[in-house]
């Protein structure tokens, strides 16, 4: 699928009607091959769509409207079911052309696995690249179940391309015995449990820096986002994953791409989960893009 691609189905709330006039490019990664507890987060995006129209075009906390930023819903990539790593191909090479085309890319997933080839991607223009990865576990493991293509695995990647000391973790409350370790001998920067105060604090250090932002759904507590693949007891509250995200917002990062993902819609029937991803966004795009 081109970037620019009209698409015929939902959309998030004011999309543009094509790429080439947008700034930014929303996309879907309807991708759950790899998941070790529930399915369904490739059922996410759309979803979320749906909610989005529920959701005023304002933001107060950013005093900015949708209609200040020009994005482009793409709608949902064409992954081959059940191929991992044909979908991670598909989804580099998609990036790559917004890269190519100076659009920024806010992914909305899907699994974790998800944000791995498009921090591939973003690190091909931003060699200097950090990632702020906001979520309830350390997806540090090398391979899962002998897997090395897993949910599980993402953030050890990312790592392992471009530096662990170029890696923010924040909101970790899960995770295996020697994830941990290797966090701790690795130099990357890991902070459990908490976002908000560690993020404030290490925000300062980025100023300047390309960044990539990747959000796991599940760092919310379960009382707000019942609908995620591997839910976790004693997250954060939405309140202050917006806070966050506004935070990351008023710093002066030079914030190159970003994702949502793990949102699982059938584990919700309240909505809640779609409902808060969906306002996540909206954040995302007017704090994000500029």
């Amino acid at each position: 699928m081109r970037f620019d691609e009209a698409y015929s189905g939902k959309v998030f709330i004011m999309s543009r009607a094509t790429g080439e006039e947008a700034d930014a490019v929303i996309y879907g990664m309807p991708m759950d091959w790899t998941v070790s507890f529930r399915p369904g987060s490739r059922f996410g995006p759309n979803r979320i769509r749906e909610a989005s129209i529920g959701l005023e075009e304002y933001s107060p906390y950013l005093d900015r409207h949708l209609e200040d930023v020009s994005y482009h819903d793409a709608g949902d990539l064409l992954l081959p079911f059940g191929n991992a790593a044909r979908s991670l191909d598909i989804i580099e090479d998609y990036t790559d052309e917004l890269m190519e085309k100076g659009k920024f890319p806010l992914g909305m997933g899907g699994e974790h696995l998800v944000s791995w080839p498009v921090i591939q991607s973003v690190y091909k223009k931003y060699p200097d690249l950090a990632v702020i990865h906001i979520d309830a576990h350390a997806d540090l493991r090398e391979e899962y179940e002998g897997e090395v293509l897993s949910h599980s695995t993402p953030i050890r990647k990312t790592c392992e391309l471009i530096g662990a000391e170029n890696v923010y973790s924040f909101g970790i409350r899960s995770g295996m015995r020697e994830e941990f370790q290797y966090a701790a001998e690795s130099g990357m920067h890991m902070y459990k449990y908490e976002v908000l105060e560690p993020l404030q604090k290490v925000l300062p250090n980025l100023a300047g820096r390309p960044v990539y932002v990747t959000i796991d759904i599940d760092v919310l507590d379960p009382a707000y986002a019942p609908g995620t693949g591997t839910a976790e007891a004693g997250g954060i509250s939405s309140k202050e994953l917006l806070a966050a995200i506004h935070a990351i917002a008023g710093s002066e990062l030079n914030i190159v791409g970003a994702d949502l993902v793990e949102v699982a819609p059938a584990y919700d029937h309240s909505e809640k989960t779609q409902i808060a991803a969906g306002k996540l966004l909206r954040e995302m795009l007017l704090g994000f893009v500029q």
